[in-house]
């Protein structure tokens, strides 16, 4: 069972760590073509926020979310290889701030397409989404080894 898990996870994190090492590739001075696509739709998410919201988000260069998405990616995809529970956290948290940035439903300037194709997507992303919180769930319920105390000696009777 034990080999069985560990290829899963390999399988699942090859996932994350092909695609950070393809973006570490293309991503030049500028954040290559990663950053371009996401351009466009970063600022779709912020006008949204900040209309919907009121909060005014920060302004940040394209290519540093690019790069961190780049190391959480590769990092937690790694780290999950192996097991760690702060790998499936990376994994979970590049997830969350991904898919509704990437995978923008709410846009109506899109044509049916899209949409459909972009429903696919995110929905893939909920799904990869699942499987990290029921590792994390399956992980935190399997209970420590426990370490059976050492018995004293017994007494002697005279």
């Amino acid at each position: 069972m034990g080999f069985i898990s560990f290829a899963g996870r390999v399988l699942f994190a090859s996932v994350f760590i092909l695609s950070a090492w393809q973006d570490f590739n293309e991503f030049g001075v500028d954040g290559g073509p990663s950053a371009k696509a996401l351009k466009p739709k970063y600022e779709v998410f912020t006008n949204h926020v900040t209309s919907n919201f009121g909060v005014q988000v920060p302004e940040i260069e394209i290519k540093h979310l690019v790069a961190a998405a780049i190391a959480f990616k590769g990092i937690g995809g790694v780290l999950f290889i192996f097991g760690s529970s702060l790998g499936a956290y990376l994994l979970l948290l590049h997830q969350l701030v991904a898919s509704p940035v990437l995978y923008d439903l709410c846009n109506k300037g899109i044509d049916m397409n899209d949409c459909v194709q972009l429903f696919l997507k995110y929905s893939q992303s909920l799904a990869v989404l699942g499987a990290i919180l029921f590792f994390l769930g399956m992980k935190n319920s399997i209970p420590k080894r426990q370490v059976p105390k050492k018995k004293g000696p017994k007494a002697k009777t005279v």
